[in-house]
């Protein structure tokens, strides 16, 4: 199953013998306040730290299931790309019910006798939004668990790196709903623990792209980290300065040149998403415009914008030379006259 699994794609790591917990540590990664942050025991082939261990070497693997093995086998979620819902079917007291179905008010004139686990809770999420609950998704990998309850497997979307949950967490999707994704591992299907084996449901072997409408509804509680927006840079002195020397053109140049390369500059304090291409290109259109129309020397045009986009992108000097020399081409045949129209 490790290698079936590795050959997936899936990072494996060991589970303790007829347990679904990960392989124990070595006695020094039991010490306290030791953490897999700089150890060196996966390096060196020991499964220590769980998941973070996982591995899709070969060797590696068939170090650990090799003849007469009787370690499980985990998957780590979040480098495998992987969603799990992992739904449990505990019958127990009811929550109040604000936890039910974190985010969605249910009116207390609603009859709730009878829903008692999280089948039931993922079920009438699904049937608020109009879809099939993922306990009957027969298009993607399900796996029954030995306590009865059901692993929903998902191929996460490029890009998303999605959270781990509880089902009585703060995040929840659903009341004994957890999800398995970056931060924590699965087991996987075929593994035999004291309870039992945990059985594929069906004849689908495979794992399905995450659904949209739960894209969504793991968006609404929370399963994806903050977005870290870096700070503004401050425009550098020196570009503004670049944009001022654009008044040594002819009569009126500045004032149709300079305040381009002030949006050119001014994309210095945005590190991305600035449109910075877009106003570059305007300012290199519009510089060969002038020069075209003999009110700026065609070397004075390509210095002033070649020194602002440097100073706004550093390093970036191909790019902007490309961007640059499109723009004024394209401009110098459009000749810019002041007072009329190109």
């Amino acid at each position: 199953m490790a290698r079936w699994c590795a050959g997936r794609g899936w990072p494996v790591h060991p589970l303790a013998p007829g347990r679904k917990t990960p392989a124990g540590n070595c006695d020094a990664c039991r010490a306290p306040g030791h953490t897999h942050r700089g150890c060196g025991c996966p390096a060196a082939g020991r499964w220590c730290h769980g998941f973070h261990a996982a591995t899709l070497d070969s060797a590696r693997i068939e170090q650990w299931w090799g003849a007469g093995s009787h370690l499980g086998v985990g998957i780590a979620c979040g480098p495998a790309g992987l969603v799990v819902l992992d739904i449990d079917a505990h019958d127990c007291r009811l929550p109040q019910r604000d936890r039910l179905l974190p985010g969605v008010r249910i009116d207390a004139r609603v009859d709730l006798t009878g829903l008692s686990n999280g089948f039931h809770t993922l079920g009438v999420l699904a049937a608020l939004r109009g879809r099939v609950s993922p306990a009957d998704d027969d298009t993607t990998l399900r796996v029954r668990t030995p306590s009865g309850g059901l692993h929903v497997w998902y191929r996460a979307h490029r890009g998303h790196r999605w959270q781990c949950s509880t089902g009585s967490g703060g995040r929840a999707l659903a009341w004994q709903v957890d999800v398995r994704a970056h931060g924590g591992y699965i087991v996987a299907p075929g593994t035999v623990t004291e309870a039992g084996t945990y059985e594929p449901v069906g004849g689908v072997r495979e794992p399905a792209l995450l659904p949209a409408w739960l894209v969504r509804e793991l968006e609404r509680t929370g399963h994806l980290p903050p977005v870290r927006v870096p700070a503004p840079r401050p425009v550098p002195p020196r570009a503004r300065q670049a944009v001022l020397a654009a008044g040594g053109g002819r009569d009126g140049t500045s004032g149709l040149l300079a305040p381009l390369l002030a949006e050119v500059a001014a994309c210095a304090a945005v590190p991305e998403g600035a449109a910075f291409s877009e106003k570059l290109n305007r300012a290199a259109y519009t510089a060969g415009g002038l020069v075209a129309a003999g009110r700026l020397e065609a070397g004075e045009a390509e210095r002033l914008l070649r020194e602002t986009a440097e100073l706004a992108r550093p390093g970036q000097r191909r790019r902007c030379a490309a961007i640059i020399r499109s723009g004024l081409d394209a401009g110098v045949r459009r000749p810019l006259h002041l007072g009329g129209r190109a």
